[in-house]
């Protein structure tokens, strides 16, 4: 008789990448939460911080990187350089403490049948009440975006997302602004994915202020990225390969 300890699907081993700038009041959480919940390989990439967010997520139990070069997918890159050779998927969250990391678990059983699992914060009213209205209006811009540019429709944006290494590697990341989700998104189309969305809810940050949303200047910046990012990805569209994806 077969051994189902030996043909049972491996756990996935996954690095957790955490941008931070400045975000010494929540940043504590997100790393302890992580590693409770089995994540060992958590990278915080310092973005520039003037506050004690690097010294704060080390003794958390990260592993700290720094980034000299502003930008959200600056400091994304730089956590994804010289990673162990046994990592094989990649969990991207925010360091304000606002991703609904106890559906962590839920992600990684998803792991089993798609490459690209997304945090869909607007499935409900109760779970995008942490989602700004700046928030709402960029989602709402990239998402038709996508579906008018590319035939697929994801009901969101959001910065908690969990994706296969090898799959990543595929998709050749440029961008090293906030357009770096909106890239991955289009990309994963692009590549033929299995893409998949888990509704979760958007909590509230745990400290600090945002880049983003919060402020009229820079949801208008936002907006702008955003628009800029999706005609550059149109403009050098690639073939679409057939998608599987729920």
């Amino acid at each position: 008789m077969s051994d189902p300890a030996a043909t049972a699907p491996r756990p996935p081993v996954v690095a957790a990448i955490i941008p931070a700038l400045n975000e010494a009041e929540s940043i504590a959480h997100v790393v302890q939460a992580l590693l409770r919940l089995g994540i060992h390989h958590v990278r915080v990439v310092d973005n520039g911080s003037t506050d004690a967010t690097a010294a704060i997520a080390r003794q958390s139990g990260a592993e700290v990187l720094t980034e000299p070069a502003r930008g959200y997918g600056a400091a994304c890159w730089r956590g994804l350089q010289d990673l162990p050779a046994a990592i094989d998927w990649i969990l991207f969250c925010d360091a304000d403490g606002s991703d609904d990391l106890a559906r962590l678990p839920e992600f990684l059983h998803l792991t089993r049948e798609f490459d690209f699992i997304l945090g869909a914060r607007q499935s409900s009213p109760a779970e995008a009440s942490g989602v700004s209205w700046a928030q709402r209006i960029g989602n709402a811009i990239a998402t038709t975006g996508m579906a008018l540019g590319w035939g697929h429709r994801y009901r969101d944006m959001g910065p908690f997302r969990l994706i296969r290494r090898d799959a990543l590697e595929r998709i050749h990341m440029r961008d090293r602004t906030w357009g770096w989700t909106l890239e991955m998104q289009v990309r994963a189309i692009e590549e033929g994915l299995r893409i998949t969305e888990l509704p979760v809810r958007s909590l509230p940050r745990q400290g600090g202020q945002s880049k983003i949303g919060g402020s009229l200047l820079g949801g208008i910046r936002a907006g702008a990225k955003i628009l800029s990012t999706l005609a550059a990805l149109f403009l050098r569209r690639r073939p679409r390969h057939p998608l599987r994806q729920t």
